[in-house]
């Protein structure tokens, strides 16, 4: 559509039907989009055919630390998302202007790692540039102005969010959206790893991609196995909660690289790089050995990762049962065996601060026996997540933000498309 069209379909409510489906709030993402639209002219001018994109962040809901230990893992793709405005051009480079960072302009005649570009997006860009032409795809230029509300630091990944919308930028521009959503996460993981030198895992860039609760079996690492569960949260009356505590990261590197090699500790006891390869009955007839090796600790995190890998499979059969009531029992079985067990809600190393532990106290203070709670992603510091029966959210916002500040508690949905281009 050209630009004009697009400022006016965003106006008549053109593309309401689909901000129906990816937001709670329908008026404030059409002046969001249509203040990008203003951006986007001013770095690039008006007088363009232009795109809308979006790719959401994501929640993890089951499995806390199983995916580095080949487990499984239960994901969903939120309503905060990283969008875009953008334009086809001839010159076979992208450019990216991202709000609040300078320009990224790649050249994708070069698909080689840069060294000056690691831990920057311009190694993401170039990254899934690479991998897509690798499987025989079609690359190009083009123009873009983005935007995000993916809160930082908050396990929502808003890093993931960015490699999705490249790849779904790449997919519909140049190849007719026939890049499959499962292809486009494994692009944007082989571009965090390759080109931006993070290790990370493929939960992110999968339940950002794919949309909508997702479950994936990491079993085979390099061919997980991914399913998309349809369930209809909004339907449930609950509002999915994140809690930002405002922990401090600082220092705390060690204590997250401790839990996985922990588990690795102990699977290499057994011959094994992970734990998901251990037989678990043979795990705890050694258990008096391998407190002696490798000390409690290590013991209890295996616990955890045993019985959480089990708790997100059931997650995800109880969703595809519609069975709401058992989800939530076992949300709640989850955060108690990573307090207990995991030991991830703070850190041994700071334990003076634990925003955490005080924000679990206050969910279970309003919610009783209701709802549910636990620890958000690696832990330590940082967020909690909680699912909240919507009688009791005033209530809930008003006690969590009347201790850690106004505006720490998102309240969230889980959306049911993940990266797409914005239709009429």
């Amino acid at each position: 559509m050209k630009f004009t069209d697009v400022k006016k379909g965003l106006a008549s409510g053109e593309f309401n039907s689909t901000f129906d489906m990816l937001y709670t709030n329908v008026d404030e993402n059409v002046a969001r989009y249509d203040a990008a639209c203003d951006r986007f002219a001013h770095y690039f001018g008006e007088d363009r055919e232009v795109s809308l994109f979006s790719a959401p962040g994501r929640t993890e809901v089951g499995g806390n630390h199983t995916d580095h230990q080949f487990g499984c893992v239960l994901a969903g793709s939120v309503n905060l998302d990283v969008i875009a405005v953008v334009s086809k051009n001839d010159s076979g480079i992208v450019r990216i202007k991202s709000k609040g960072f300078d320009m990224d302009e790649v050249d994708i005649t070069n698909l080689d790692p840069v060294e000056s570009e690691k831990e920057r997006s311009a190694s993401l860009i170039r990254g899934v540039c690479a991998r897509i032409k690798q499987l025989g795809f079609e690359i190009g230029g083009f123009d873009a102005y983005t935007t995000s509300n993916v809160i930082k630091g908050s396990g929502l990944s808003s890093s993931a969010a960015f490699e999705v919308l490249v790849g779904t930028i790449i997919s519909y521009l140049f190849n007719d959206n026939k890049i499959d959503a499962v292809t486009i996460a494994k692009c944007s993981q082989y571009a965090e790893n390759v080109f931006f030198g993070k290790p990370s895992g493929l939960m992110d860039q999968m339940a950002s991609s794919v949309g909508g609760f997702v479950g994936i079996d990491f079993g085979d690492v390099e061919n997980p196995i991914i399913e998309k569960v349809d369930f209809d949260f909004a339907g449930q009356n609950h509002s999915l909660c994140i809690v930002n505590t405002g922990g401090n990261h600082a220092d705390l590197t060690c204590e997250y690289a401790a839990v996985p090699q922990e588990m690795r500790d102990v699977a290499a006891y057994f011959g094994e790089k992970a734990l998901r390869k251990v037989d678990e009955a043979e795990f705890y007839k050694n258990i008096p050995a391998l407190r002696e090796k490798f000390g409690d600790r290590a013991v209890l995190r295996s616990i955890h990762f045993f019985d959480d890998n089990r708790r997100a499979v059931e997650e995800k059969n109880a969703l595809k049962a519609k069975d709401f009531d058992k989800f939530l029992k076992l949300v709640r079985e989850s955060g108690r065996s990573s307090f207990m067990y995991l030991q991830n809600v703070y850190a041994a190393s700071a334990p003076y601060e634990q925003g955490l532990s005080l924000a679990l106290y206050l969910s279970g203070k309003v919610l009783g026996d209701r709802g549910a709670y636990r620890v958000h992603g690696g832990g330590s510091g940082g967020t909690i997540q909680a699912f909240v029966p919507n009688d009791l959210l005033d209530e809930y916002i008003n006690t969590i933000e009347g201790v850690f500040g106004q505006g720490n508690c998102y309240v969230l949905k889980i959306r049911p498309l993940g990266g797409t281009m914005i239709s009429k």
